[in-house]
């Protein structure tokens, strides 16, 4: 094996930040923060959605309003029912 062209795989703990879902993996990314899994520490990767809160993968569907957006929908056109184009 050729050195020093492959990257510096470490174990990972990625965290759902809608669930709290967390795993460990290799990664090579980056992280400032750190955390302790079963008292070893690890670098951590907050993530918004992975495969235990997608949708496609839970076959569920919540809405996440993190600005207010989907009750401005709901003011401008929640009440309109019925309307023929």
């Amino acid at each position: 094996m050729k050195q020093g062209i492959h990257p510096d795989y470490r174990e990972v703990v990625f965290l759902d930040l809608s669930n709290s879902f967390q795993f460990i993996t290799r990664s090579t990314i980056q992280s400032r923060e750190k955390i302790t899994v079963d008292g070893k520490e690890y670098p951590l990767v907050k993530l918004d959605v992975t495969s235990e809160s997608h949708p496609f993968y839970t076959g569920t569907q919540k809405i996440v309003d993190t600005a207010g957006r989907v009750d401005k929908f709901r003011q401008r056109y929640g009440s309109r029912t019925g309307k023929a184009a």
